[in-house]
């Protein structure tokens, strides 16, 4: 098992609290109403890192972690510590359900994902960290795991584990012609950096971990993945200082091109494609905000501000009328999950109520 460094995590940044604010704030998604989509899954109404997908009967799907705080080791009342829920609704995010549990090991589960495959198997993959002496950071790190369901979220798998010493902050990406990527990230003697892994047999084996090289950068990495049109597939790594960066693989994710610094801030990316082919990428810093890109993440539009809270993690899903909505979540005692939705366009973004 392998001990968790205070600065790899940042943890999870524990240090959000000093989020850059920036002049965008005053931007108009901030002003837009949002929808809750959980205030209180009965963990201790702290929930965080929300992922969102829809499901093949047509509902939406949020998964997030539940806790009483930003890391939530196992105490008397919560025996098991930090736990995934989540919640559904058959609406397009007007309304969700209670809070679920889908998933709550014996330790400190955190930072899910959901996907659904094409064969209807729904992937949420998720890391565990475990309590260290005295109950205090440094925790130990439990690496990346995946649990599946095939009865649209009834009953799930017994967890399999992907990495022992490699995390996951984003979903399983299934590419064009069925096989799977999934983005990692690793720390080791104070550096970062960005990996992936690969399945060709639906999530059931995935290969050893593939290293993204940081040339040199500090990285935190919590790498996404999105497929181009030619193919090639596209890396957003987290910055550990004031750029976040990427990089290209030409070979299906075999082998990647030397990270590259965007000259912007970011954490926790989260990539998804619009209805009209534009690249949206959200992510924290400054608070929850998202950048587009209309030729194929080449360049990148200035910050899009969505809301001055500064918890983020942000997810996307395209709603049935081609507009997105995202969800992320706010950060600080009692932390819920919130939703917004918005219209992408090649003149920019164009916020919409979500109850319309």
């Amino acid at each position: 098992m392998k001990t968790i460094t205070c600065s790899f995590f940042i943890l999870l940044a524990l240090v959000i609290g000093a989020t850059t604010v920036q002049a965008q704030d005053q931007a108009p998604g901030t002003s837009v109403p949002f929808v809750y989509v959980c205030q209180d899954a009965g963990a201790g109404a702290y929930e965080a890192f929300p992922d969102v997908c829809r499901l093949n009967d047509g509902r939406l799907m949020c998964v997030f972690y539940a806790g009483y705080g930003h890391v939530a080791m196992p105490n008397e009342k919560l025996p098991k510590g930090g736990r995934i829920s989540y919640c559904t609704s058959g609406d397009e995010g007007k309304t969700w359900s209670k809070a679920e549990t889908l998933y709550d090991g014996p330790d400190d589960d955190r930072d899910p994902s959901i996907v659904q495959l094409k064969n209807g198997t729904l992937l949420c993959n998720f890391f565990s960290l475990r309590s260290a002496p005295e109950n205090k950071p440094p925790w130990i790190g439990l690496g990346t795991w995946i649990v599946t369901s095939t009865d649209l979220g009834k009953t799930w798998s017994p967890p399999q584990q992907v990495s022992k010493e490699y995390y996951c902050s984003a979903p399983v990406r299934q590419l064009s012609g069925g096989s799977l990527i999934l983005g990692l990230y690793a720390e080791k003697n104070g550096k970062g950096w960005g990996a992936v892994t690969l399945s060709n047999d639906n999530g059931k084996t995935w290969s050893p971990e593939i290293d993204i090289d940081n040339g040199g950068m500090n990285l935190d990495a919590e790498t996404d993945i999105i497929e181009l049109k030619d193919g090639s597939l596209y890396a957003a790594e987290r910055g550990r200082d004031e750029t976040a960066a990427w990089s290209i693989s030409k070979d299906r994710g075999k082998t990647w091109s030397v990270s590259k610094g965007y000259g912007f801030p970011g954490h926790c990316h989260y990539l998804h494609r619009s209805p009209e082919g534009i690249i949206l990428m959200a992510h924290r810093k400054p608070n929850t905000s998202l950048h587009y890109s209309l030729d194929e993440a080449q360049t990148w539009s200035p910050n899009v501000v969505v809301d001055d809270c500064g918890g983020a993690y942000p997810s996307m899903v395209t709603l049935k009328d081609g507009s997105i909505l995202i969800v992320y979540y706010e950060e600080g005692e009692g932390s819920s999950i919130r939703a917004k939705r918005f219209r992408a366009t090649p003149q920019g973004i164009r916020w919409m109520s979500v109850p319309e």
